[in-house]
């Protein structure tokens, strides 16, 4: 007779409940899921979230332990001379061309935000800037996590910073470093890098988005209660943007990007936010045996043999924030396969070179749709700006027909769907800064470009400039 096994006696023993509970959350704004998911429901951003192991924690951790502040409302227009152009607010970092990204200097209380790629140069900008600061009289702190502070002070020689009124700590743990900052008191913090930055209460790794969020914000509410100035250095993605969630560009005042490319010493520096100074300033430097360089006239820093010597090649005039630079755009076009057309664009939007494409093909009746097309902005600089577009259409034109333009022109000009030129900003810079440099033949809107003449071309339509290159 089979013996029954009773499912009460040698069933499954209950496994005990784990005392972790794991969340997934989005490195993009930091939503919080129970499961993964491929899309996040709030920003949208895809294969963006990341597991945390979390623990039941008593305290409120998302509040920073800072001392209470009394403060009543205030009246803006009784305290309006107060605050005008930031006066007894902003000081100067001693590096004018961080100065003028910055929108005229550093404002107490502030926190910055500094991403650039590894290896560009953030660190010696940083020391340099904390050697110039502390020069002034200030105190300054640096907290680095990724190097020891021998390593800082090897650096530090090599630069030829002797160190005084600098303090040098290799700190991860914030609790400590806010304590150093309440204790000591510096009027600049520079951190180095906010992603090994942790806090012992919360179980997440460092870098994670936990550890981040919470992180910036005591960092920044301490900033604001005490009004030292805060800047933090970060790494970036492979898509070029600061890692981490989006909310610690949204809580920090000042988010700059720190480019450049390892095959070239010039430096770029330029403002993604900025609370208090425009975002479309651009700092330029040269990257020396001694640091970094400031370069105050960078017109022709990009520019090789001063004009455009060969068909495809053109000088364009760009213009960042007030800052004109002249830089060569090199257009190429050669036979392609119809299955596997190439459009590659560096230094330039890619969007933008596919419509300028589409329009020479439709309005200027070239046959592009079977070419391959490249076009490269020589030296490594990026250009963002729409006054680009006639010059990337007459650098595509020029290697089309293998044609060039006229010895010494520049270009600048936007371009409309239609075909037509379209005015831009600060025409009279651009035409001064390029006649600086010896390019007196100006190739423009025709808003923009009064007169014609053989020193200048107006250009109502894409074919005006074209009838240059037949």
């Amino acid at each position: 007779m089979p013996i029954r096994v009773s499912r009460k006696i040698y069933g499954a023993i209950p496994m005990a409940k784990s005392k972790h509970k794991s969340i997934f959350v989005c490195t993009e704004c930091g939503s919080r899921q129970l499961r993964w998911v491929g899309r996040c429901p709030d920003c949208g951003g895809w294969d963006t979230f990341s597991e945390e192991r979390i623990e039941g924690v008593t305290e409120d951790v998302h509040r920073p332990e800072l001392l209470t502040v009394e403060s009543s409302p205030v009246l803006l227009s009784e305290d309006i001379d107060k605050f005008r152009d930031g006066e007894g607010m902003r000081f100067s970092c001693g590096i004018l061309e961080l100065d003028r990204v910055l929108g005229g200097g550093v404002v107490e209380g502030a926190t910055v935000l500094i991403g650039g790629a590894p290896g560009i140069g953030k660190s010696t900008l940083m020391l340099q800037a904390a050697d110039k600061i502390a020069g002034s009289g200030r105190k300054v702190a640096y907290i680095t996590s990724e190097e020891s502070t021998s390593q800082i002070k090897m650096r530090a020689g090599r630069l030829g910073i002797s160190g005084e009124n600098i303090l040098v700590d290799g700190q991860t743990n914030i609790e400590i470093i806010l304590n150093h900052i309440r204790k000591f008191q510096p009027a600049v913090v520079m951190i180095d890098s906010i992603q090994l930055i942790y806090k012992p209460d919360l179980p997440a790794a460092p870098g994670s988005v936990s550890q981040l969020r919470q992180c910036g914000t005591e960092l920044v509410w301490l900033a604001k209660s005490t009004g030292t100035t805060v800047i933090l250095v970060g790494h970036i993605t492979k898509q070029g943007v600061i890692a981490g969630p989006k909310i610690l560009e949204h809580i920090v005042d000042v988010v700059l990007y720190f480019e450049g490319d390892h095959h070239h010493s010039h430096r770029l520096i330029r403002a993604a936010k900025n609370r208090y100074g425009a975002t479309n300033e651009l700092g330029v430097f040269a990257m020396g045996d001694r640091g970094l360089v400031e370069i105050s006239d960078p017109a022709g820093l990009f520019l090789q043999n001063g004009s455009a010597s060969s068909s495809g090649s053109v000088i364009l005039c760009a213009s960042e924030g007030t800052r004109t630079l002249l830089v060569e755009v090199q257009g190429l076009t050669a036979p392609g396969s119809l299955q596997a057309l190439k459009r590659k664009a560096t230094g330039l939007d890619g969007n933008r070179l596919a419509m300028i494409l589409a329009v020479l093909e439709r309005h200027c009746r070239l046959k592009l749709s079977n070419k391959d097309v490249f076009v490269n902005v020589a030296g490594g600089v990026r250009i963002t700006e729409p006054a680009a577009d006639l010059a990337i259409a007459l650098a595509v034109a020029g290697a089309y027909y293998d044609k060039k333009l006229p010895n010494g022109a520049a270009v600048f000009g936007e371009l409309g769907l239609s075909g037509e030129v379209r005015p831009v900003s600060l025409p009279d810079n651009r035409i001064a800064e390029a006649r600086r440099l010896g390019l007196g033949h100006i190739i423009g809107p025709a808003k923009n470009v009064k007169s014609k003449n053989s020193k200048n071309t107006p250009c109502s339509h894409l074919q005006d400039a074209l009838e240059l290159l037949y």
